[in-house]
């Protein structure tokens, strides 16, 4: 830390980024470059590096809500898997040029494949650039590559075990996945939001901070229980804050806290860097890394222009992406620890993570330069070609919103698999707790299936409001696929029976499928058949009898999920600029919150009567009302019970001012 303090300050001095100070800092410090290291223990370091990807991604999660995530994600979705692949064959090329062995060249390739998310959410916090359109777009990106980075993770360890590719341990795991963010996110936008609105009531930051601190490293620790990264649960944890009153609070009070640990993050990658490495293996650190900064910038442009973003935002996208980072370390250790790779697989990948790192910020300061460049040297064709797709393309995505049909049949098929999706969660759980000892299950006779099957019974009536919410929505999809898919000409005794045919078949395959999940996601605890049986019948007849009331339980869940995502943040992203500019004036005024309480003198009366500047000299800076926030009030504006009122002036006058809000009313005169 004490050599991160003083590299901070020379290259904010001379304006340099800050992240490249902190890893020649760690290149320094490292036990590669002076005769007796000041590092003793790198593997604690490394520990606390790992704290500073969980705030980082956190802080992500913060930044990018889910109304973001919807918008940016069909993007992310057509530039990430396009992108990825061009990497993985580059990488593999190069290795076999080099004459690699084949799981080097695999692993190279893979290493190449996904961005870093630490270096980018680092770089554009600094350049203030996290709210700009390419910065959405890249961070829509940086979560499919996250999705993608899991996925091969657990490809590579099948392959490095085996020596060959097992399609369904990807399949499990990516269904895993799913399920698992699927029931995060609901669970979560259902509890978290209100948590947090609760929470900050008490007005204390110490208690929202511990609160917020149990709530991302509770899902970090999820998400690392379930075999997945611990950023991901981060990153979810803070999109999940995000949709609650208290999310800028948050940001403001966790930022000192991220800033240390993300610094500690850098310095780690410095003490990996080796000279001796760079020395040996110049000429394919080199190839390397010109491959990942041309390659990924080419591939997520085009990608990012395919997807329908002007060429501006296009290329300022790839130029952000242009590096690798923290799942490439991953990637590279996982081959290391197998056996699979060569020992110096690892030192090229660090090397090439911590140049292409080093190149970032530069890339994303002058990225508008680029954009003037290409504009300048691209032939008038060209230019007059991507204008004409951008406007078309956007003409294309408005006219596919704007079928109505078309968006019911594409809201009530992402509802049935999200309800799927949570009922994988429902039995996955009670495989889970089957495993915990709950003693007074132990002892049930073996005909019924001991305790797995007991867990089975309970995880089927939990999932009943689900099934049914299922079968519902997937009664009225075929009902609606069949009235698309018959033409209004048809006779009308052949229309009736075709619409019933293929309604039927529609629901019956759908059935079907959401029977053949859960027997899926279950086995591991079904009873024998005779009772798994009698359990369906029994959930059948629950289900018709209570129908009414899980419908409702399901219908109250949905309408508050939906009232979270569709009510304005009282806090706005952009504050005006009388609260932006408050952080400079803190040098000489001071700050204090004072509530209008029931019988206060100020209750009722405007701000123009109670003459707060002219006797104290302080000033009235925002009064919140609920969820309303009036900034710079007028005079005019009354003070009404409850309201929490931001005064700003030097200590006494803010002194003075408190007083006009807590004296007796007798000593108020009457004017």
């Amino acid at each position: 830390m004490l050599m991160a303090g003083v590299v901070t300050v020379l290259f904010r001095k001379f304006k340099q980024p800050v992240v490249l100070g902190y890893i020649i800092a760690g290149v320094l410090i490292g036990p590669n470059v002076l005769p007796h290291p000041l590092i003793s223990s790198q593997e604690s370091v490394q520990t606390l590096a790992e704290l500073g990807v969980v705030f980082l991604l956190f802080h992500i999660g913060l930044e990018f809500n889910f109304r973001k995530i919807k918008k940016i994600g069909f993007t992310a979705f057509i530039v990430a898997p396009l992108e990825t692949g061009v990497m993985f064959f580059l990488g593999y090329q190069i290795g076999s040029w080099f004459g690699w062995k084949n799981m080097d060249c695999v692993y190279l390739g893979t290493i190449m494949m996904i961005s870093s998310t630490t270096i980018i959410a680092k770089t554009l916090a600094e350049q203030h650039k996290t709210h700009q359109k390419f910065a959405e777009v890249i961070f829509g990106i940086l979560i499919a590559e996250d999705i993608i980075a899991i996925l091969l993770i657990a490809t590579l360890s099948g392959i490095s075990t085996s020596g060959e590719l097992e399609i369904s341990s990807v399949i499990a795991i990516g269904l895993r996945l799913v399920v698992f963010l699927v029931a995060v996110i609901v669970l979560g936008l259902l509890v978290i939001p209100r948590l947090m609105n609760f929470v900050g009531r008490f007005k204390s930051d110490e208690t929202l901070l511990i609160t917020v601190l149990g709530l991302c490293f509770g899902l970090a620790l999820l998400a690392e229980h379930l075999k997945f990264s611990v950023g991901l649960g981060a990153f979810v944890a803070g999109a999940l804050i995000s949709e609650s009153d208290e999310g800028h609070r948050v940001d403001r009070i966790l930022t000192p806290v991220k800033d240390m640990f993300s610094a500690v993050f850098f310095v780690a990658i410095g003490l990996l860097i080796d000279p001796a490495v760079i020395k040996e293996f110049m000429w394919p650190v080199i190839v390397i890394t010109l491959a990942i900064i041309f390659g990924k910038i080419l591939a997520c442009s085009f990608g990012s222009f395919v997807a329908g973003y002007d060429r501006a935002v296009a290329i300022r996208a790839g130029l952000g992406l242009s590096q690798i980072g923290e799942f490439s370390f991953i990637i590279a250790a996982l081959g290391v620890s197998l056996g699979a790779t060569s020992s110096y697989l690892y030192p090229i990948a660090i090397t090439v993570s911590a140049i292409t790192s080093l190149s970032t910020p530069y890339f994303i300061r002058y990225s508008e330069f680029f954009v003037a460049l290409h504009d300048k040297l691209a032939p008038p064709v060209l230019l007059n070609y991507q204008k004409d797709y951008t406007k078309w393309i956007h003409r294309v995505w408005h006219q596919r919103e704007s079928t109505a049909i078309q968006k019911m049949v594409r809201r009530i098929i992402l509802q049935i698999g999200i309800n799927i999706a949570l009922l994988g969660a429902v039995y996955l759980a009670a495989i889970y707790m089957s495993k915990a000892p709950i003693p007074w299950l132990e002892n049930l006779p073996a005909w019924l299936g001991g305790k797995p099957a007991a867990m089975w019974m309970g995880a089927t009536v939990v999932g009943l409001p689900i099934m049914i919410a299922a079968l519902r929505k997937l009664e009225a999809l075929s009902m609606l696929l069949s009235e698309i898919a018959i033409p209004s000409g048809t006779a009308p005794k052949q229309k009736l029976s075709s619409r019933a045919m293929l309604s039927n078949t529609i629901l019956f395959t759908g059935i079907t499928f959401i029977i053949l999940f859960i027997l899926l996601f279950s086995s591991a605890l079904l009873p024998p058949w005779k009772v798994l049986i009698a359990t369906a019948i029994l959930a059948i007849t629950m289900a018709i009898l209570l129908k009414a009331f899980f419908i409702k339980i399901y219908s109250k869940a949905q309408a508050a999920i939906r009232e979270t995502l569709s009510r304005e943040i009282a806090h706005s992203e952009h504050p005006p600029a009388a609260v932006q500019a408050l952080p400079s004036l803190l040098h000489e005024v001071e700050l204090a919150v004072e509530t209008v309480a029931e019988g206060s003198p100020a209750a009722g009366k405007e701000i123009g009567d109670l003459h707060i500047r002219t006797k104290t000299g302080a000033t009235i800076a925002v009064i919140r009302r609920g969820t309303q926030k009036i900034v710079n009030p007028e005079p005019n504006e009354a003070f009404q019970v409850g309201d929490e009122v931001l005064i700003m002036g030097e200590d006494d006058r803010i002194d003075e001012a408190i007083r006009l809000f807590t004296r007796q009313a007798k000593t108020v005169s009457p004017d």
